[in-house]
């Protein structure tokens, strides 16, 4: 087969939805790239005139090629946090077409910290029906399953993940949120944070040497407090495609990322990394002027 025989006009428009699904099965925008350009690379060896449903083979071979990855992780599991750690995908509250897509049908980064501990089929059955509505008969399909097993696989995802975190609020509210506990945070109004903070808020931050896990709305201030003496610039950002907080230090590095949870008018979770390293090999935005 030559390579003008591949359909590339239906492939390139099958590529954000792609890499959206199997970013959500890995956690990570490198992997889900790959994942996808392997699916381009087995296109180009097959008979075109033998797919009747190109979106759907390329979702199975897709979704196929994450469950090897899947299982080739659980496999290893001296791995450190950093291969577990789910890609922060920070952007200017005005996105592209190509990051609105990898942000779509976003679940948001406390619930992808916690697909991270799923066994491989339950978070692919989960990810394929409950987030991008395959149905189960073409996910069964994919783990090699009948479609009854597949949808245990789907009900044991959600009892594990229930209770974690979701927003239930819109872009804009938000987005009031975050820009309140920021000018909080500034002007040093810790009575007013508290406002702002569930009592029962989990904040977790991924540094170089662990995770440092900070319980209860008295925690997170306290740590707010603390944090108010450093020298940074802290600027409302997308994380995920939901609204975040980034702070840059004096040259302009970032310091660090946080993805927040907003439910009924409060931040529930936060997300945050404050790795030099790992921030400084992202692509993120500048400081605010």
């Amino acid at each position: 087969m030559t390579s003008d025989a591949v359909p590339t006009e239906g492939f390139e428009g099958e590529r954000e939805r792609l890499i959206a699904m199997a970013y959500r099965m890995l956690g990570s925008r490198a992997d889900a790239e790959d994942a996808v350009q392997e699916a381009w690379l087995r296109l180009a060896r097959q008979d075109i005139s033998a797919i009747d449903n190109l979106p759907g083979w390329l979702t199975t071979v897709v979704g196929r090629v994450c469950l090897d990855v899947l299982r080739a992780r659980r496999a290893r599991p001296e791995a450190s946090y950093d291969g577990e750690l789910p890609d922060f995908v920070v952007a200017e509250d005005e996105v592209t077409p190509e990051e609105s897509a990898v942000m779509a049908d976003s679940v948001g980064l406390a619930l992808l910290v916690v697909l991270d501990t799923l066994r491989p089929d339950e978070r692919l059955a989960f990810v394929l029906h409950d987030v991008f509505g395959v149905p189960f008969a073409e996910v069964g399909q994919i783990l090699g399953k009948s479609t009854d097993a597949a949808k245990m696989d789907a009900s044991r995802a959600r009892r594990k993940v229930r209770g974690t975190p979701r927003t239930t609020a819109k872009r804009q509210e938000q987005r009031d949120v975050v820009d309140a506990f920021l000018a909080a945070a500034r002007e040093g109004d810790f009575d007013g944070l508290v406002t702002l903070l569930h009592p029962e808020v989990t904040w977790r931050s991924y540094t170089a040497r662990g995770t440092i896990e900070h319980l209860g709305a008295a925690e997170v201030v306290e740590a707010a407090r603390r944090g108010r003496r450093a020298s940074v610039v802290a600027g409302r950002v997308l994380v995920n495609g939901e609204p975040g907080i980034m702070t840059w230090g004096r040259s302009g590095a970032p310091v660090s990322v946080m993805a927040c949870t907003v439910v009924d008018g409060r931040i529930v979770d936060v997300v945050a990394l404050v790795d030099p390293i790992r921030l400084a090999a992202m692509d993120v935005p500048a400081p605010p002027q």
